[in-house]
């Protein structure tokens, strides 16, 4: 079959495969900047580094005679044109920046993963209906500017430009001002650009489908989350003199809901999460029975309701636990996002996607946020995930098998494709 001219886009679109090599070989170029001599990336976004990796990604981009447009939050949208241009464009996209100790596939492969589309189709001289575009997205990683997911919130109206610009970092520097410098304040409005529907290809990030021996995950939902801080009161006293019927003691009574926390996620398998990961323990002394402890909690499950379920069981617990010790025991509520569920017909395209490519797939749920949580608000949109060693990312180690990055990028391929339409 000639796939430059037929007109059978089912046809046309079951022969198509990307070339996994050359995504390969963008990945490990892009890679070598900020490179660490643990094999790892610190490309922390706003930096020269971020400079030199945004210049390199929209100089493949324009190699592939793709058209750039950046907003003035520095998002960066790479085009190419459908033979329908009136429609609105099927987006994806990842960003580019990195934590201090990132690794070489954390979002970077879901912007190179669509700029291998784009290659592919160009090879193949392939039209497709509407527009396709790339995007890149301002310091998703929150890891030296806060808040996290910073281009992709600003444009899908979650907090302001304003707010953005006004960021600083450790040294002070603004956001507003460092954008600038790197030459990567553009002059479209956030929010302005249009999108048809949105797609992520990115890594796990977690151990599931490689546990489960799944190559593809279709991702349903990004997890809600709540964090609070927790404070059990007791009274300090001295270790040797004080019987222990007679003591109130604030870290055992903080221990029991801390084990309610995991309990009450294993309750609400399989998505439920529960985490303490933060401790303060007053006085923090040998031989003083503790008198005040302050820990974190981190619920997170599939649903808001499942997440209000679990809410009310902890806060239930301690009111309970409280009365029985007679400890003081406050719950505060310090931060909360949304559960935010994929739009079913991006969910079914990459479903049907992976079973026509005959790649082993799973259903999934993000633990972890996404810009796509955002381009959900605006615009149907779903997820690719493939497995990562070991379920590790957030570190210089973080691997994944060059089959499994093929795979996805496949995926993404043939789910925009049915999205986008191939021009007869």
């Amino acid at each position: 079959m000639d796939m430059k001219t037929s007109t059978d886009s089912t046809e046309v679109s079951d022969a198509l495969r990307i070339n996994g090599e050359r995504l390969w070989d963008s990945l490990m170029t892009l890679a070598q900047i900020g490179a660490t001599e643990k094999g790892g990336v610190c490309r922390l976004a706003l930096t020269d580094l971020d400079r030199q990796g945004r210049d390199l990604v929209v100089g493949w981009a324009k190699e592939a005679g793709m058209s750039v447009t950046v907003d003035k939050i520095g998002n960066v949208f790479m085009r190419r044109e459908g033979r329908n241009p009136a429609l609105p464009p099927v987006m994806t996209g990842s960003h580019i920046d990195t934590q201090p100790t990132g690794g070489k596939f954390d979002g970077n492969y879901g912007v190179l993963a669509g700029l291998e589309v784009i290659r592919t189709l160009n090879d193949l001289g392939i039209e497709t209906e509407a527009p396709l575009e790339v995007a890149f997205w301002t310091n998703e990683e929150g890891s030296r500017f806060v808040p996290v997911m910073m281009g992709s919130g600003v444009f899908a109206k979650a907090f302001t430009l304003e707010h953005a610009y006004a960021a600083t970092d450790t040294e002070g520097k603004k956001v507003g001002e460092e954008l600038a410098r790197i030459g990567y304040i553009g002059e479209e409005e956030p929010g302005d650009h249009p999108i048809g529907s949105y797609f992520e290809t990115h890594i796990e990030q977690g151990p599931v489908l490689e546990d489960n021996d799944k190559v593809i995950g279709v991702v349903q939902a990004v997890l809600g989350i709540r964090w609070y801080d927790c404070t059990v009161t007791g009274m300090e006293a001295h270790a040797g003199p004080t019987p222990m019927p007679l003591r109130r003691d604030a870290l055992q009574v903080a221990t029991r809901l801390m084990q309610e926390v995991v309990a009450l996620a294993n309750r609400h398998a399989p998505h439920g999460r529960g985490t303490v990961g933060m401790v303060h323990v007053h006085p923090n002394s040998r031989n003083v029975i503790p008198g005040r402890v302050k820990f974190s909690i981190d619920l997170r499950n599939e649903s808001d309701a499942a997440v209000d379920a679990m809410d009310a069981e902890i806060r239930a617990y301690a009111a309970a636990l409280a009365a029985e010790t007679g400890l003081g025991i406050q719950i505060d509520l310090v931060s909360q996002y949304p559960a935010q569920p994929f739009e079913p017909g991006c969910i079914a395209a990459v479903a049907k996607a992976a079973e026509k490519l005959g790649y082993s797939s799973m259903p999934a749920v993000s633990g972890a946020g996404h810009d796509a949580v955002y381009m959900a608000r605006l615009a149907p949109a779903g997820m690719i995930f493939i497995p990562c060693k070991d379920g590790i990312s957030h570190n210089e180690i973080e691997d994944a098998k060059p089959e499994h990055i093929t795979a996805g990028c496949n995926v993404l391929l043939h789910a925009m494709l049915e999205r986008a339409g191939v021009a007869g």
